[in-house]
């Protein structure tokens, strides 16, 4: 596809994101601005105990001006290797370490005006192995057998896209 990038114009640089307006051309001629919001990519992690539960966090999320039910995920540091990521994140959010922790997909978030791509991870055999949480991060832990998390999948519980994506992705690696 011959887009060409007229111009770039930075209207916001902050701590999470960097917001940008692309001036471009279409193949078939047309201009236009398209904003762009820079983030890093991130991961998020499909925890899954011995008893087959599956580990949530509740937490506030101010865009949205609730609390919501996700699975953990977290921001890559500049230069992070995923899986890296992945571990250090579990451990952050939920207080646990995984003797499995493998790659089972990954996808952009929002591709029409976001930069951020999200790896997946599966993580068996939890085992308790606490990190200090990030300060400005209030969660709480709620551990759900299998097919329960699967119904909140179905049944609206769940509305974070990235927990809905990764949720499904694992099923098949869990047997259901």
């Amino acid at each position: 596809m011959a887009i060409s990038v007229l111009s770039t114009d930075s209207l916001y640089e902050g701590r999470a994101v960097a917001l940008r307006a692309d001036r471009i051309r279409l193949e078939n001629g047309h201009e236009t601005v398209v904003e762009i919001v820079r983030h890093a990519d991130s991961v998020v992690m499909v925890p899954v105990d011995d008893q087959g539960q599956v580990w949530f966090v509740r937490q506030y999320r101010h865009s949205v001006g609730r609390v919501l039910l996700e699975l953990p995920a977290g921001t890559l540091g500049s230069g992070e290797d995923p899986g890296t990521c992945a571990a250090r994140e579990l451990r952050e959010e939920t207080g646990m370490g995984a003797r499995d922790l493998f790659s089972i997909g990954s996808f952009y978030l929002a591709p029409g005006y976001a930069t951020e791509y999200m790896h997946i991870y599966l993580a068996r055999g939890l085992f308790p192995d606490p990190r200090p949480a990030d300060e400005d991060e209030a969660i709480t832990v709620e551990a759900v057998p299998l097919e329960k998390a699967r119904t909140w999948m179905h049944g609206g519980t769940l509305q974070d896209a990235k927990s809905i994506a990764a949720l499904a992705m694992a099923i098949p690696y869990l047997g259901l």
